[in-house]
């Protein structure tokens, strides 16, 4: 059995289907209150069963009462016209399917294997969230079609605005503590299913949201479950898009754990890193010690052709870059592009393995199969069976979360940088 999302136009065609006899019912002077609430009060029910992934509907019902398998349909049921399309027509009611000839052959045996196998739970899990009021339309809940292209905002879906604005909570700081309940309640009940990871997506962790992550760490110091922040992969795959032979760098970003730990790294190679006002540069030679931070300097000119740039790049700053300068972005959202003679790269991410399966929709403005490094880092963790927290202050090597990642069969994003 495979849970099955339908897209978001598929709703709405249900939505009209189920209506009709409700809107029959009042056209004819026959309707009540308690027959609408009943009409729907089955429909929903039924339709969540049909589509809960596991079966629930016992053996013995059916033992009971023979004819009952014509007259409701179970989870294993409705999970083959999922997945052999041409078969199991039937919403709630199998007879007709056995009238019309319709019946998946296998129907009997999947119910009896589904209610035999055990749970199946998942070693990882990714705590992801929007991006923008309209991105909810863009995952597989909402348009496929839209889900199978990297995310670009349409006129039509502003028009939802209204309807979707209450998602952007993460941009309410008075909504801090209820974003961080619902995250730690996400959390615990990963510990209680056995779960081995949990990954942070971005605007899920953060120095003001929760300390990246520690909040969690502090108020369940016995947690089983490992939380991860993937910051130590977004450095290597920064890193590792930098060109060789590249020499200095400029660094414009305001001062985050990633920042910090990329101005590091390259401190580290001999690389000489620049930024651009000095609140930065006194933070960053603060946190990098005297051994590395001779390779810190406060820029001159934006003469670098190399830009590793965080949330907030400006259009002034992106207009003083000389021409060719190639923007590295390791910010939440990419920045906006405001330089046709300049080179931009995708925020870090990766290329997925073939062998990994339904990676079908993009991720946000990703193209398709390529995953963020914040993800994939959660993924490398269960894999490699580390038993270890990244979140907070704490930083996994980056140069071994890198080298598993390549052997577990991600690769690095070759594109074009435009």
């Amino acid at each position: 059995m495979a849970a099955v999302i339908h897209p978001f136009a598929e709703h709405i065609a249900y939505y009209v289907l189920f209506a009709s006899p409700i809107l029959t019912a009042i056209q004819t002077g026959m309707a009540s209150i308690a027959s609408i609430l009943g009409y729907i009060t089955f429909i929903d029910f039924m339709n969540n069963m049909g589509h809960c992934n596991f079966e629930l509907i016992p053996k013995s019902l059916f033992s009971i009462f023979p004819p009952l398998k014509y007259l409701m349909y179970t989870p294993s049921y409705h999970s083959l016209h999922h997945t052999q399309f041409r078969t199991n027509y039937s919403l709630f009611m199998p007879i007709y399917d056995y009238i019309y000839g319709t019946v998946d052959f296998s129907t009997d045996s999947l119910y009896e294997a589904s209610l035999a196998r055990q749970e199946e739970l998942p070693n990882v899990v990714h705590l992801t969230h929007l991006t923008t009021p309209d991105s909810i339309y863009h995952i597989r809940l909402g348009f496929a079609y839209l889900a199978s292209k990297p995310h670009t905002s349409k006129w039509y879906l502003w028009l939802m605005w209204p309807v979707t604005f209450w998602t952007m909570m993460y941009f309410m700081q008075w909504q801090r503590e209820s974003i961080n309940s619902l995250i730690e309640e996400a959390i615990l009940d990963a510990e209680e299913k056995g779960v081995e990871v949990l990954s942070l997506g971005l605007m899920n962790q953060g120095e003001e949201l929760n300390m990246n992550g520690e909040l969690y760490i502090r108020r369940h110091p016995n947690l089983k479950v490992k939380v991860v922040d993937g910051s130590s992969l977004a450095v290597a795959v920064v890193l590792n898009t930098i060109p060789k032979g590249t020499t200095q760098v400029l660094l414009t970003s305001t001062i985050s754990k990633v920042a910090s730990s990329l101005a590091f790294a390259l401190c580290q190679r001999g690389i000489q890193v620049c930024t651009l006002y000095e609140d930065e540069y006194h933070k960053l030679k603060a946190m990098l010690g005297t051994q590395v931070a001779s390779n810190l300097v406060l820029a001159k000119s934006y003469a670098a052709k190399t830009w590793l740039v965080g949330d907030g790049l400006s259009e002034e700053e992106q207009m003083k870059a000389s021409k060719g300068t190639l923007f590295i972005p390791f910010s939440q959202f990419p920045p906006q592009k405001m330089r046709n003679d300049c080179f931009y790269h995708t925020t870090p991410a990766m290329v997925t393995p073939k062998y990994l399966q339904n990676v079908d929709s993009c991720e946000n403005w990703l193209p398709r199969r390529v995953m963020s490094a914040w993800r994939i880092a959660g993924i490398v963790h269960g894999l490699e069976g580390w038993k270890v927290n990244e979140c907070g202050d704490m930083v996994f090597d980056n140069h071994k979360i890198w080298e598993a990642t390549l052997r577990h069969g991600f690769l690095p994003l070759q594109m074009s940088p435009k």
